[in-house]
C-alpha cells in the first residue's frame, strides 16, 4: 500500500485544531513539529533533553503532517481540509503561512515517518507521556507513565495547552473525585486524572474518531480501564455532578459550555479550562464571571493560558 503525506505549515496556536481536522478527514496518523515544543522542551525542568535532531529547523510556527492511505481519494477530502483550516481565524486562531503540500510515502516508510517525532517526555513532576512502541521505566517513585498511541491522538501531551491542563489537574486533584473531561481527544487528561487519584472519570468528545482514539488509549493504561468514554456535544444532556470539569478546547467553545459546567459542578468543585490564547483570555474570564464563577488560579506558558475556576463560597 502507498500512503500520502499532507503537510500543513501553520501557526503554533493552531496545531491541535489542524490535527483534529486532518483526523476527521480520515488520516491514519498525525505528527506535529512545533517550534514552541522545541523551545519549551529542549531542556526541561526535569532534566530531560529533547532530541532536536528529529526536527527540521523551523524558524517559527509549526508543521502538522498527516498520513492518508491510498484508499482515501485526496481530491475529495482536500476541499474539506482547506475550508475547515481557513475557518480557524473565526475562532480566534492564527493560521500562519497556511501552506499545504502533498507527497507520496512508501508503505515501508510511513510508520517511521511520523513515529520519529514522538519520544517519552516528562511533562509534569508526576506524569510522563510515553508512545506505545517505546520501552520506558519510571525513573523515581513518583513518576507515573501515561502510554499513548499518537497515531490516533491529537497531539502528544507536550503542547502548551495540554501541558498546562495537566499541571492544573495536578494542583487540583486530591483523590476520590468525579471528573468530566470535555473534548477528550487522545484521552490523556482522563488517564492523568486516574493517576492523580480521581475515582470516576467520564470522557466526552463530539468526534467519533476521537472517541475511538481515547478508548484505545484507555485500553493501553490499566489504571484507566474503568473510564467511561462517550460521544457527546460538550456537556449537553449530562446529569453527572462533578468535582472537576476539565476542557482543553477552543476559547469560543468554552463559552458555549459554561452554563452546563455551572449546572453540573459541585459547590466545592473546580472548572479547568485551557486552549486559551492570550487575546482570548479576558473574554473567557469575563464570560465565566458573568456565569457566576470566580477565578482561583491562572497558569501560563508562552502565549497560552489555563484557568482554574470555582463557585463563590456560600455564606
Amino acid at each position: 500500500m502507498k500512503w500520502n503525506e499532507v503537510k500543513i505549515e501553520t501557526a503554533s496556536e493552531a496545531v491541535e485544531a489542524v490535527a483534529n481536522i486532518l483526523m476527521e478527514a480520515g488520516a491514519s496518523g498525525v505528527a506535529i513539529e512545533d517550534t514552541l515544543d522545541i523551545e519549551n522542551f529542549k531542556s526541561d525542568q526535569y532534566g530531560e533533553i529533547l532530541d532536536k535532531e528529529t526536527y527540521t529547523r523551523l524558524e517559527e510556527g509549526a508543521l502538522v503532517m498527516a498520513y492518508f492511505p491510498e484508499t482515501i481519494f485526496l481530491p475529495e477530502v482536500m476541499p474539506f481540509i482547506t475550508t475547515r483550516v481557513n475557518q480557524l481565524p473565526e475562532f480566534g486562531l492564527a493560521i500562519g503561512k497556511n501552506q499545504l503540500t502533498v507527497s507520496e510515502v512508501a508503505d515501508e516508510n510511513w510508520a517511521t515517518a511520523w513515529k520519529k517525532y514522538y519520544h517519552p517526555v516528562r511533562v509534569t513532576r508526576y506524569l510522563t507521556i510515553v508512545p506505545s512502541w517505546e520501552k520506558y521505566e519510571a525513573r523515581d517513585a513518583v513518576e507515573k507513565i501515561i502510554t499513548l498511541d499518537p497515531g490516533m491522538a491529537f497531539g502528544t501531551g507536550t503542547h502548551p495547552t495540554t501541558n498546562l491542563t495537566l499541571q492544573a489537574l495536578e494542583v487540583t486533584l486530591r483523590g476520590g473525585e468525579t471528573v468530566l473531561d470535555v473534548g477528550t481527544g487522545s484521552g490523556v487528561l482522563s488517564i492523568a486524572s486516574k493517576y492523580l487519584g480521581a475515582n470516576d472519570v467520564y470522557a466526552y468528545d463530539l468526534d467519533e474518531v476521537a472517541v475511538r482514539s481515547a478508548q484505545e488509549n484507555m485500553d493501553l493504561n490499566p489504571i484507566a480501564k474503568d473510564v467511561t468514554v462517550e460521544a457527546n456535544d460538550l456537556l449537553q444532556g449530562v446529569t453527572i455532578e462533578a468535582d472537576i470539569i476539565v476542557a482543553n478546547i477552543l476559547a469560543d467553545i468554552i463559552l458555549l459550555m459554561l452554563p452546563d459546567a455551572w449546572r453540573l459542578l459541585k459547590q466545592t468543585g473546580k472548572l479547568i479550562v485551557s486552549g486559551i490564547i492570550e487575546n482570548k483570555k479576558q473574554l473567557v474570564i469575563d464570560a465565566a464571571q458573568a456565569q457566576g464563577f470566580v477565578v482561583t488560579q491562572i497558569l501560563q506558558q508562552k502565549d497560552w493560558y489555563a484557568i482554574i475556576l470555582g463557585k463563590p463560597e456560600e455564606d
